[in-house]
């Protein structure tokens, strides 16, 4: 056990031993359970103590006003944020009529475990009531992957010593009151919502009932249902009811020592913006049928099978840091429960763990979550793409509404329209829509799936290649230029020519012209032309990279390298440096808040030399403060690359430990899904140096001295390969599928029946940059 931490270290576990009430809001965070459909946060089963219940449903939201000083033309009206919706977990305990809660009595034995392997979460409580009874409670539940509408508890409650009298209060719950701090204090918090749903159905039959509430403004109607079995060793009174926000299901027995008391929850989600209630309550009904028809043994089951399938797809071992193994497996856990079972909805920057900003979807989904999905369980992947392009209607009205050709994507969103009030750091990054791009291309390269190309993907590269040809222009000298924009660094906006952006729409161009040359009918039906994709083609090829020819390094947006000097010795402890120093500041000075550049060269390092990266490396690392989670998984892989192996692994560290360590200090509001998906790659693309240019998948692995070895998997269209590295050799596999063509170190080789073995170069030695004073790098390779 980590002794700061409180965790057991186990390869496929989280297991937190003993009770501490100042940590739950952390740990109803890191054991949520999700489908990327509905998510729960971790709060017990009781209902208190609780810091956020949280309950939440894909794409469930609710409208609320942006507030302006002042106003201006183009400037989204409405924000959204995620509803806790109805809660279904809340199965309450008295014990001879006194209420089971862990801040009174006496808690003997408290542990509880999220299962990487068979998906659930388990809790095991030995309590004695202040009036000196002792029971033991035991639970699990799951949220299915392959029932994507339900979730389930089994609670079992035992008398210690003596017959007990004992109630169970099963209870569906809307309009939960949430305390906590908001958006107020801190911008990553999420707006508060009070008393967000309205009842329009209250029904109960037998052991089961549904609610149907609707959101006020967004109009969402959202139902949630309960059914139950029993397990009694004598008789008891069961009575249910349904009124407006609660339904409840009451169990009152008198259980003998020895014997148990069983409680098997089935539950059921169902939203829409369209159908009736009539419809939800069947949808719901329908839901719960099935789940209890299937029964608790075979929906674990079911679950297992689920998760063995992923890691034969997705799991990375590692050897020499068990701590790390450990939290490599949980974040790639995580971001599996976020995307699995979306379904053409978007996947929020803290998944469903939490109502952290406001439950929005970013860039970080296209450039950091895709990736990992997109060689692990592609699918997923497709389904979060198919979603863009089911809004591509709302972002080509977003263009037109800016004067904009093709389709402007939003900055930040939940339903597909832009609803961030911060222009500089929000409208302006329209890297946004390359980000969508790329992910598009790579997915079409990578998964082969060309009907995702011919129904969607087409139409994506042509509307965002349009955008870009009319945003930028030729200057006089004939170079195509991009400005008044911002890069992934929000602490220096709206700059011309950032080469992070330059680069994505660069490459966006370059796809277009491909998939239209791919898919031609599908290419003129959307009014393409050769006129047309010439000039994307001239774009591309002309396209601006700063660079300065003094310093020797590329320019992150022109002039960048002009401006004045940050104090870094001034704000070492006053980090993040947006809740402690004005934009008016931060905008004017070298100062990063997240990896920029140092990213652009890992997601498009064919057009960099390897002493470009090097210099950049050198240069951008000193000034970056890493105030955004996102950034340590993007320096690790270009440390990685150019040397620094060591730092690698403490970033990698920071990227992986950022939620389980609470590196932020804001876990209780969501995980951080991009930092989690970092963790695969940093392995796969730091230590493996995997990288897939134009459907060439190269590959340059090399581990940093805390690593005797390293394996992953991954799905490459239609074949599933392993990549095992130790210091000295890598071993290529190919576990099914047709014969691969992949490169290590540049060297060019067919993987087919057969294992390849091959040497891996040394590297020299290097003394890395210092990072900014405060902002080191979470530390491992000194351990």
């Amino acid at each position: 056990m980590h002794p700061a931490e409180g965790f057991d270290v186990s390869p496929w576990q989280l297991r937190w031993r003993g009770l501490d009430i100042d940590m739950i809001g952390r740990t109803e965070t890191l054991f949520a359970l999700s489908n990327g459909h509905i998510g729960l946060r971790g709060s017990f089963e009781e209902g208190e103590p609780v810091d956020l219940p949280g309950t939440y449903l894909s794409g469930f939201y609710e409208l609320r006003d942006l507030p302006y000083a002042e106003s201006g033309y183009g400037y989204p009206e409405s924000g959204q944020t995620v509803v806790n919706v109805t809660d279904s977990k809340v199965i309450r305990l008295l014990v001879e009529d006194e209420p089971m809660d862990l801040r009174y009595g006496r808690t003997v034995e408290h542990e509880r475990v999220l299962d990487f392997r068979t998906g659930t979460l388990r809790r095991n409580t030995l309590w004695t009531s202040p009036t000196g009874r002792t029971v033991r409670i035991r639970s699990e539940r799951l949220v299915s992957f392959t029932k994507r509408a339900v979730a389930a508890i089994r609670y079992e409650v035992e008398p210690i010593g003596e017959d007990m009298k004992l109630v169970l209060q099963s209870d569906l719950l809307a309009n939960e009151p949430i305390s906590g701090a908001s958006a107020k204090d801190d911008p990553r918090l999420a707006a508060a919502l009070e008393q967000p749903l309205v009842s329009d159905l209250a029904d109960c039959e037998g052991l089961s009932a549904v609610l149907v509430h609707h959101t006020r403004r967004s109009e969402l109607s959202v139902a949630a249902g309960m059914d139950h079995e029993v397990e009694l060793p004598s008789t008891a009174d069961c009575t249910i009811r349904a009124d407006g926000d609660l339904a409840r299901l009451t169990i009152a027995a008198t259980v003998p020592q020895g014997t148990k008391l069983v409680l098997t929850k089935y539950m059921g989600y169902g939203w829409s913006a369209r159908r009736s209630v009539p419809a939800l309550r069947s949808q719901v009904d329908a839901a719960l049928a099935m789940a209890k028809e299937t029964g608790w043994d075979a929906l674990k089951q079911e679950q297992a099978d689920y998760l063995d399938e992923f890691w034969l797809d997705a799991d990375i071992e590692l050897d020499g840091d068990p701590e790390m193994q450990q939290a490599v497996r949980f974040s790639l856990f995580h971001v599996l429960q976020a995307g699995a079972r979306g379904q053409s909805r978007a996947i929020p920057a803290k998944g469903l763990t939490g109502p952290g900003y406001d439950g929005h979807t970013f860039w970080d989904t296209e450039s950091f979550v895709l990736p990992m999905l997109t060689y692990t369980v592609p699918a997923a992947a497709g389904e979060e793409l198919r979603w863009r392009h089911a809004t591509l209607h709302q972002a080509k009205a977003r263009a037109a509404e800016l004067a904009q050709d093709g389709a402007m994507f939003p900055w930040r969103s939940i339903n597909g329209d832009e609803c961030s009030g911060y222009w500089p750091a929000g409208t302006a990054g329209i890297h946004v829509s390359a980000d969508i791009a790329n992910a598009t291309a790579r997915y079409i390269r990578a998964s082969g799936d060309e009907a995702f190309e011919v129904e969607c993907g087409v139409e994506l590269l042509v509307e965002i290649a349009r955008f870009f040809a009319g945003f930028g222009h030729h200057d006089s000298a004939g170079r195509f230029r991009i400005d008044g924009i911002t890069g992934p660094d929000e602490y220096t906006a709206i700059v011309n020519n950032n080469v992070f952006t330059n680069l994505a729409a660069q490459q966006a161009f370059r796809d277009a012209v491909a998939s239209c040359s791919r898919q031609p009918a599908v290419s003129a039906a959307l009014g393409v032309t050769d006129e047309e994709t010439a000039h994307w083609t001239r774009c591309a090829d002309d396209m601006t990279i700063p660079y300065d020819d003094a310093l020797g390094v590329h320019q992150q947006c022109e002039a960048f390298t002009l401006l004045d000097k940050w104090d870094f010795e001034r704000s070492r402890d006053r980090y993040p440096l947006l809740l402690n120093y004005p934009y008016f500041d931060l905008y004017r000075k070298q100062v990063v808040k997240q990896a920029d550049l140092v990213f652009a060269m890992y997601l498009f390092g064919d057009r960099f030399s390897a002493e470009q990266k090097l210099a950049n490396f050198d240069y951008y690392y000193p000034i970056t403060v890493r105030d955004s989670s996102l950034s340590a998984c993007c320096e690790a892989v270009t440390a990685a690359e150019v040397g620094y192996l060591d730092l690698a692994y403490d970033l990698l560290s920071e990227s992986v430990f950022t939620d389980l360590h609470d590196l932020h200090n804001n876990v209780s509001s969501g995980l951080h899904i991009a930092a989690l998906a970092g963790a695969w790659t940093d392995c796969v693309a730091g230590f493996g140096g995997m990288r897939d240019f134009d459907g060439q998948i190269t590959f340059a692995p090399r581990l940093p001295t805390q690593l005797g070895y390293m394996s992953f998997r991954m799905v490459v269209r239609e074949s599933r390969i392993v990549v095992a590295v130790d210091q000295e050799k890598a071993t290529y596999r190919l576990l099914s599928g047709p014969t691969l063509e992949l490169a290590h170190h540049g060297e060019r080789f067919v993987l087919s029946d057969a294992p390849v073995t091959l040497d891996i170069p040394k590297v020299e030695k290097r003394t890395p940059p210092q990072a900014p004073p405060g902002c080191e790098p979470y530390q491992r390779s000194a351990r």
